[in-house]
Order: structure tokens, then C-alpha cells, then sequence
């Protein structure tokens, strides 16, 4: 596949799902559902069908509410998970199921205790039953970033000829580098056989916070799929983070790669899933946290009064953020206490600032953040003190 359209494979209902303490009910998942589909997501990961009556459900309703996106139903590599994955899609517009197996040494050894022969005749069996009930087959070879490139490529190249339709190539315990994992992606389109006629697709976890790296670094050498979530959770320290690597591509046009994802609807989409899932985000997540367009440092501050692109290479209306906080610490100085100032109805000259100033610092060392009632409160007493502000 040589389209540079990167599709968006959101697990945030099936992988996500997976953490401790964010189990979502069927109307919580229909609701992340309905905005992944409008925020513009290629496909919903909507579950693991056979894992419960609960899941099944769930993966049913959502393949009867999605319009646009493909809706994915999870499955191992095993014709009864696949026969219920297929039975909960059968509603969907554009269904896809995800089969697979582990191919490292690692799972073949102490997952499976069996040998790659075995693992092979599985991986077959699997995708080629898959395609018995649907077009659209992705086969993950889990633990890949672990798994010896040559072998990899023998059982990828078996079920592209099977009927695979997406080669998932997952760095299941977050263990490569970058370029090791972009090394591997290029091995595999120069040494499988049908490569052409399929999309790569890359899923990585943050257990050495590389996951957004991994999967740019992916994408960099030809792969065409990351599977993501929002707010980049999921299991142990996470999956790769949606909103990143979405606007990574976005604000590095020299890659030649883009997404149909909506941006302007990226953070109001995080708070969702936060609210719903009981996780919160990080104050300095990247794109979505509440610092990602704060500044409390005075040269900052300064700076970005004056120009916003001096210290802020993202607009944050592009990703539905309203606007650049200045936030009034100790380390603020006179340029961000005018502007804040003049957000609440003081128009400052350079002496009623500098008087002004002093206050603020009295009160700034005080407390941790200078709140717009603290401001009326310092001007209030200046003008009570001095008229210098009459």
C-alpha cells in the first residue's frame, strides 16, 4: 500500500478497557462509540466478543450504530472466538475481525509449548476461517517486537497468501526502540511476499514510553495503520496516544502523511473518555492535558503575549483547546500580570503596573497560582492604599 493516508484504528473500548478500575457499561461504550466514529477513526476496535455476554453485546450495538468507521470484533486464534466474533458484527457496515497468535520465541516456548511449525498451521487455519465470514481480516503476531524478523516474515507471508487483509505488527511489551522497530516494519515490506497488497499496522505499548515513537517511526517506513487510544491508555503504562501521533502528522507535513481524524474535536473527546472511564490525564499530557498550552514561566509568558508561535507550535484551537492559559505564579512577570489584568477589566499604565507588580509578587509567593479574584483583591487595595490606580 503506497497511499499516504495513515487510517486510525482506535482500541480505546477493547485494549483500553483493559485497565484496572475503567470498565465502561454498553451505554458508556456506545457513547465513545458515536464520537470516535464522528472524530474520524478508520476503525473501532468495539471488543473481544467471546470474552463475556457483556462484551458480545456491546460489539453487537456499536456494529449496529457506526456509519462510517470499520467495526472490529477481537478474537485468538481459535474457530469458536472467531464464529462469535462474526455473529456480534454481523450488523456492521464494514465489520473486521482481529485474529492472531504470539510468534516470539517467549509465547511459543512458555505461552504455547509448541513449536513455529505449529504456530504457522495455527495462523493459517485462523485467518483462512476468518475469511469465511468476513472480507476484511487483520492478523496480529503477537509479541512481534520480540520475534526473530525472518520467522515473522514466514508466518506473515502464510496468511497474506490465507487472506489477511492487515498485518498487525505489535510491540506487545513496549520493548523496541524506535529504530528497531522502524528496522523491523522495512525488513517485512522488503521481504514478504504480497506485502504490496495488504496494510502493515503498528501497535505499541508505552512500557518505555516509546509507543508514539514506535509507531511514527512505523508509519516512517511504510507502515499505514497505528492502533491507538485516546488518551493513550490501555494495559500496564498504555498504548500509543491517538491525539499524538495524530498531530505529529499533522504538524510535520515533510513526512508526506496525514489522517482523516477531526482535530478540533481531540480534546473535548479526551475529557470524554476520561469522565466516562474514571481516568484522569495527566496535567502535562501531551496535546490534551491541562498544561499542554499553559505557561507560568515570566520569559515564556512573555513571549507568547507577544507571538504565540514563540513557545506554542500547535494552535490549540486545532485541537479544540479555546485558548493559551497564562498562568500567574512567582515566576511570572510584569507582561503576563498586564494581560491578565486586562482579561478582567484593567487597563494598566507602566506605573500603575509596576506598582501593581509588587503586590502581586507578595502575594504570588504566598500561594502556588494567582487566581482573576486575587487580581481584583490587589487592585482593589492599591487603589485603597495609594488612589494610584483612581
Amino acid at each position: 500500500m503506497h497511499d499516504n493516508k495513515v487510517q486510525i484504528f482506535d482500541t480505546t473500548l477493547r485494549d483500553g478497557e483493559q485497565v484496572p478500575g475503567c470498565k465502561l457499561d454498553k451505554k458508556e461504550k456506545l457513547v465513545i462509540a458515536e464520537r470516535l466514529d464522528l472524530l474520524g477513526v478508520d476503525v473501532i476496535e468495539a471488543g473481544f466478543p467471546i470474552s463475556s455476554p457483556g462484551d458480545f453485546s456491546s460489539v453487537e450495538e456499536i456494529s449496529k450504530l457506526v456509519k462510517n468507521a470499520t467495526v472490529c470484533g477481537l478474537t485468538r486464534a481459535i474457530e469458536k472466538d472467531i464464529e462469535v466474533a462474526a455473529q456480534a458484527l454481523k450488523y456492521a457496515v464494514r465489520p473486521r475481525i482481529h485474529t492472531g497468535i504470539g510468534t516470539s520465541e517467549s509465547h511459543i516456548k512458555f505461552k504455547f509449548n509448541t513449536t513455529q511449525d505449529k504456530i504457522i498451521e495455527r495462523a493459517i487455519k485462523a485467518t483462512a476461517y476468518a475469511k469465511n465470514f468476513v472480507d476484511d481480516v487483520e492478523f496480529y503476531a503477537e509479541d512481534a517486537g520480540r520475534t526473530d524478523n525472518a520467522f515473522l516474515a514466514q508466518v506473515l507471508e502464510q496468511v497474506i497468501a490465507a487472506g489477511a487483509t492487515v498485518l498487525n505488527i505489535p510491540d506487545t511489551t513496549g520493548y523496541c526502540l524506535p529504530e528497531e522497530y522502524g528496522a523491523k516494519i522495512k525488513y517485512l515490506r522488503e521481504n514478504v511476499k504480497g506485502i504490496e497488497n495488504v496494510i502493515l499496522s503498528c501497535h505499541c505499548h508505552n512500557d518505555l514510553g516509546l509507543a508514539t515513537a514506535n509507531s511514527i517511526t512505523g508509519v516512517i517506513n511504510g507502515a499505514r495503520q497505528i492502533e491507538c487510544t485516546i488518551n493513550g491508555i490501555g494495559e500496564r503504562a498504555g498504548n500509543t496516544s491517538l491525539e499524538e501521533v495524530v498531530m505529529i502528522l499533522k504538524q510535520h507535513p515533510t513526512l508526506n502523511l496525514h489522517t482523516d481524524i477531526n482535530s478540533q474535536l481531540l480534546y473535548d473527546t479526551s475529557l470524554m473518555v476520561s469522565e466516562k472511564m474514571g481516568m484522569m490525564v495527566q496535567p502535562n499530557k501531551a496535546i490534551v492535558g491541562a498544561n499542554a498550552f499553559a505557561h507560568s514561566s515570566g520569559i515564556h509568558q512573555d513571549g507568547v503575549i507577544k507571538n504565540r508561535e514563540t513557545y506554542e507550535i500547535i494552535d490549540p484551537a486545532e485541537v479544540g483547546v479555546t485558548e493559551s492559559a497564562i498562568v500567574l505564579t512567582a515566576r511570572s512577570g510584569r507582561a503576563a500580570l498586564a494581560y491578565r489584568a486586562k482579561k478582567v477589566g484593567y487597563e494598566l499604565t507602566k506605573k500603575q503596573l509596576d506598582v501593581a507588580y509588587h503586590s502581586f509578587l507578595e502575594v504570588a509567593d504566598r500561594q502556588k497560582e494567582v487566581k482573576d479574584d486575587d487580581i481584583h483583591i490587589i487592585m482593589d487595595s492599591i487603589q485603597m492604599k495609594a488612589g494610584v490606580l483612581a
